[in-house]
This record gives structure tokens, C-alpha cells and sequence, in this order.
């Protein structure tokens, strides 16, 4: 038998049902999985009518071309919701917007019903805008905040998309144990509900993987006793650049630094949640005013300046934070370090020069802003 990739964990619901504390046991160990990764799919574009529009600036360009040439791109788009008295209570907001068309509105011919595609942003709090009572409608802003108009109601039109159906997750060559064995034994149908985590060469646990329920099994090819499990997972499945991020960490957490420089943007980002998932809390902070040493030699994108910074403060592999309001946090304390701090940054030149302007990516000046901010006395190299 090949060493086990994953491991399936049972969480006990029922003692968490009586109010005691729940335990997870070892259900078997697996030596690999099909259909494990897939990237989420991209955001779904939908079609909404700003109603009763009038449009100003980026909109009213935009809306020119979209007359002339057909739809214009307009980038983000976010619509202030405004109270009764025209002030704002809250946003939502739009990405790549283009602009499809307009007509004459309805209610009012002095304004105009402007069609627009877009997805919805992944930080607005609802999936549809909230107007109060006697609202006027929502103010407009396209990028950087520029003002484009305003619209007094939003329509969003339905379309009938089919369902996206997913492959069952496959579990290969696992020995199974405990109350798994005993149900594929007395011929269950019902295997329960477990959690799938990926585990390094020597069986620790790196990060879970997967979540759902076991719907059937087989007998396994890959040796005498094994079988193959299929799950239909609950949980969202790993992005594909799991695979390479999991794959570093194999051999259990790494020793050197920069083990992540060779992966891309969106590896860096996972390595980031892998690497929360494997710090250890109980570590003290060290003294406030320690200084640690940055370096800045892989820092191509913000995702890497957060792994450097981890690996500055808690060492190869370490976390310490995975985005900027993360960051933040863990300045407060309690993540290996406290600000008042010094950090002195290597190779700066390098973020300086490609961390430039970028759609919600902070720029080198705005993660040195924050970091004076946050009482770290920066000190570039």
C-alpha cells in the first residue's frame, strides 16, 4: 500500500447533541482522490436595468458608446442605497459592467432605463440591494469613486440557467477502520457524514480537504482489503493549485524559506491558507519593539508580500495575515508578533517595482501606509 494522502475523520454529532464535546475518529486512510480540485466557477453575469437613470460621467460615456458601437465596458460599478433623506446607508456593488442600451423610462421621459451586465461582487452583504421606505433610489460611482449619476430603482432580469452538476469525489485504495469498517461490513447503506484531510508523509494532518457523504463503495484495485470510496461533497472542493501547494507541504511543513516563490498568485493565496491552518496559537508574542528581517526578493504580488511577512515573523511557513484587514489583526497581538515593531525590508525594489494599480490590490505605498500606521517603523533596503 502506497502512503495515504488523506485521511477521513467522523465527526460525533451525537455527543455534540447532548451538549458534551464532540470528537472526530479515524475512519480509514486513503492514498489518493479523483476529482478532488476544481476552481469555483467564474462569476455568474446577469443582466439589470438601472431605472429612472440619469447619468453622468463614466456612465453617460459609456452609454454613448453603447449607442454608436453596441456594449461598452464600463468596469465596477457601485449603487449607494440612500434613505428617505438622500443620505447613504450602504453599497453594493458590480464588477466588469458593460453597457448594453437604454430607452426613454417609463415614469419619467426626462430620464432613462439603462440595461447593464455584471456579476455581483463577492463582498456585497446581500445578493440583492436593500432600499428603505420612501428611499429616492441609489447614487452611482463608477472606479475610484467617481461620481456617474443616479437611478431610481434597480431590476434584475431572470434568465434560466441549467444547473452546474458536479462530479462525485472519489476516494482510492482506503483502508477503512472503526465504525466505517464495521458498516461496510453489516452491508450499511448509510456510511455517514465525514470530513476528508489532506495529511503529510507522516500522517499528520496539513489542512482539510473536503466535506460531504458517503454514498457507496467499491472494491479497490490498488490491493487486497482497500476500497474506493465515492462522496458527494457539501463543502466547496479545493482550487487545482492545492495540488502543488499540498505537494510542498508533503514532507510536512517546510523548513526553508520562499518554498512558495515558484508558485503563482492564486497558489500564493492558498499557501497563505494553509499556512493559518498550521499555526500554531500557543506560541507567545515576542517583546514589542522586536525587528524582523523581510525579504523582499519574491515579492511580485500582494499575496507574496503576506508570505514573506509571515516567514519574517514566525518563520519558514509562518502566517501573519492573509489579506491587509488580516494583517491588521494580527498587529493587535496574539499571531508571534506586536506592533510596536521594526521591519526592515530587503530587496524592496522589487515590490516597489510590480506592485502597481490593480483592481482591489494594494499598491507598495498603501502597504507601506498602513503598516506606519499600524506602528511599524518600515526601513527599505
Amino acid at each position: 500500500m502506497g502512503a495515504p494522502k488523506y485521511v477521513l475523520l467522523s465527526y460525533d454529532e451525537g455527543a455534540e447533541a447532548t451538549g458534551e464535546h464532540g470528537h472526530e475518529q479515524t475512519w480509514a486512510l486513503c492514498q489518493d482522490a479523483d476529482d478532488l480540485f476544481a476552481d469555483p466557477p467564474p462569476p455568474v453575469r446577469e443582466t439589470y436595468e438601472l431605472l429612472g437613470c440619469t447619468p453622468e460621467g463614466a456612465l453617460r460615456t459609456a452609454l454613448a458608446h453603447a449607442r454608436a458601437d453596441g456594449p461598452a465596458p464600463l468596469g465596477p460599478l457601485t449603487l449607494e442605497t440612500l434613505d428617505k433623506r438622500g443620505g447613504g446607508v450602504g453599497e453594493w456593488r458590480l464588477e466588469d459592467v458593460r453597457i448594453v442600451g437604454d430607452r426613454p423610462c417609463a415614469r419619467d421621459l426626462s430620464l432613462r432605463d439603462v440595461t447593464v451586465e455584471g456579476s455581483q461582487s463577492d463582498d456585497n452583504p446581500h445578493d440583492y440591494p436593500q432600499r428603505p421606505p420612501l428611499s429616492p433610489g441609489y447614487r452611482l460611482r463608477s472606479a475610484n469613486g467617481e461620481p456617474c449619476g443616479s437611478c431610481r430603482d434597480l431590476a434584475r432580469i431572470q434568465e434560466n440557467r441549467p444547473e452546474q452538476l458536479e462530479p462525485p469525489l472519489r476516494l482510492l485504495g482506503c483502508s477503512p477502520r472503526g465504525a466505517l469498517r464495521a458498516a461496510l461490513d453489516a452491508g450499511e447503506e448509510d456510511l455517514g457524514h465525514v470530513k476528508v484531510v489532506r495529511v503529510d508523509s507522516s500522517g499528520r494532518p496539513v489542512q482539510a480537504a473536503a466535506e460531504g457523504e458517503l454514498r457507496a463503495w467499491i472494491p479497490s484495485a490498488r490491493g487486497p482489503g482497500l476500497v474506493d470510496l465515492t462522496l458527494d461533497p457539501w463543502s466547496e472542493r479545493p482550487p487545482l493549485v492545492a495540488r502543488e501547494v499540498w505537494d510542498l507541504w508533503s514532507e510536512g511543513r517546510p523548513s526553508e524559506p520562499n518554498r512558495w516563490a515558484d508558485c503563482d498568485a492564486a497558489g500564493r493565496r492558498f499557501w497563505l491558507d494553509t499556512a493559518l491552518a498550521n499555526h500554531p496559537h500557543t506560541l507567545p508574542d515576542r517583546p514589542p519593539g522586536t525587528t524582523y528581517h523581510l525579504d523582499g526578493s519574491h515579492i511580485t504580488d500582494p499575496p507574496g508580500f503576506l508570505c514573506a511577512l509571515g516567514e519574517a515573523v514566525n518563520g519558514p511557513a509562518g502566517y501573519f495575515g492573509r489579506s491587509l484587514d488580516a494583517l491588521n489583526d494580527c498587529l493587535r497581538g496574539n499571531w508571534g508578533a506586536a506592533a510596536p515593531l521594526t521591519l526592515v525590508w530587503h530587496e524592496a525594489a522589487v515590490a516597489r517595482a510590480c506592485l502597481g494599480p490593480a483592481p482591489h490590490s494594494p499598491t507598495f505605498e498603501e502597504i507601506l501606509a498602513l503598516l506606519a500606521e499600524r506602528h511599524v517603523d518600515v526601513r527599505l533596503i
